[in-house]
């Protein structure tokens, strides 16, 4: 409680007591009990009571989320020129009173849920996009007066700027804007530059008239029950669409997968080939190096020849007899100092 309040309460005790104490000194002066200096006493409480409720007509405690314009009887133009601050203020008792404004925050609902906004039921904002299909726009609005502006907002609009500012604008400004998009850009890639728009548009308009738009919420946006069918099967046909071309592109993926299987066998054959061949052409150089050397080995050792046969048919063989016809023996190629062996 403030002082102001404080004061006004005394005073109308002090008037309660004044009237009380009247009334006790009639019914004692009706029993010929009248009380001493009553007049005295009744002229104390009077002064007391007056000058009391003097003083906390004259106090005002404006609080901080206010600001007071003073309407005077003493002012040339019939109020001040500047309004009262927070704070315990001082007017000129019953020559003036004080209009109390909020400057906080305050928000402005239309919506088509018939508890949400300022007014019960569908309070939604009808609007025509520029291809001629009706929406509903579900929409807040925040703002505040400006404390600069006070002293306009109560000469142009009084209490009534809420209605006949707030309400009025927000839903010109949205049929406005909304005009100026197709349906389908109103719902998807121009939600927000429509948004944009229309914020800016209020700004503009409580600017002009003393508040100041702190922000503009599009909340919904709904749609006719026939537009609202079309739509969904629309959605359908895009959906069946994009499953059509999921099922193309998982098609085109496996026939690349197996495209790129074959390469990869046909890429490993041609390789496996190529080491192949490479083998067998280094095979024939080592065999031909080998045919070489063994004809240059022959050259020299002429017997040598003989000798890798018979060793190749009996490798134990160390003395080769000739026909039994024929009465002569030969020592083997590397056996000359082996004792020939005769065969009857």
């Amino acid at each position: 409680m403030n002082i102001a309040s404080l004061l006004q309460g005394i005073a109308s005790l002090t008037w309660v007591g004044l009237i009380g104490f009247v009334v006790f000194a009639i019914v004692r002066s009706m029993r010929n009990q009248p009380i001493k200096k009553t007049g005295s006493i009744i002229a104390i409480f009077a002064v007391g009571a007056i000058g009391l409720t003097t003083i906390s007509a004259g106090l005002v405690f404006i609080q901080p989320e206010e600001r007071g314009i003073v309407i005077s009887a003493v002012a040339p133009k019939g109020y001040r020129e500047s309004a009262l601050q927070p704070g315990l203020r001082w007017i000129i008792p019953f020559a003036e009173n004080v209009i109390r404004y909020p400057i906080s925050k305050q928000t402005y609902t239309m919506s088509i849920a018939g508890r949400e906004g300022e007014i019960q039921g569908d309070d939604s904002i009808a609007a025509r996009t520029l291809d001629g299909q009706e929406i509903y726009v579900d929409a807040s609005v925040i703002y505040q007066v400006d404390p600069e502006k006070v002293i306009q907002v109560h000469i142009q609009w009084q209490r009534r700027y809420d209605n006949d500012l707030v309400r009025a604008q927000a839903r010109g400004i949205i049929r406005d804007v909304v005009s100026q998009y197709r349906v389908d850009e109103v719902v998807s890639s121009e939600r927000m530059a429509m948004t944009s728009r229309i914020r800016d548009g209020l700004i503009a308009k409580f600017s002009e008239n003393g508040l100041i738009l702190v922000d503009f919420v599009l909340r919904n946006i709904a749609f006719t029950p026939e537009y609202a069918a079309s739509i969904e099967q629309k959605q359908i046909a895009e959906q069946q669409a994009q499953q059509a071309k999921f099922v193309v592109e998982s098609k085109r993926q496996e026939a690349e997968q197996a495209r790129q299987t074959a390469q990869g066998a046909a890429d490993a054959a041609v390789i496996r080939a190529k080491g192949e061949a490479q083998s067998r052409l280094v095979q024939a150089e080592a065999e031909a190096e080998a045919l070489k050397l063994i004809n240059e080995a022959l050259k020299n050792n002429p017997d040598l020849l003989t000798y890798q046969y018979i060793t190749k048919l009996a490798p134990n063989i160390q003395t080769m007899l000739l026909p039994s016809n024929a009465p002569f023996i030969f020592p083997l190629p590397g056996n000359e100092n082996s004792p020939a062996v005769t065969v009857p």
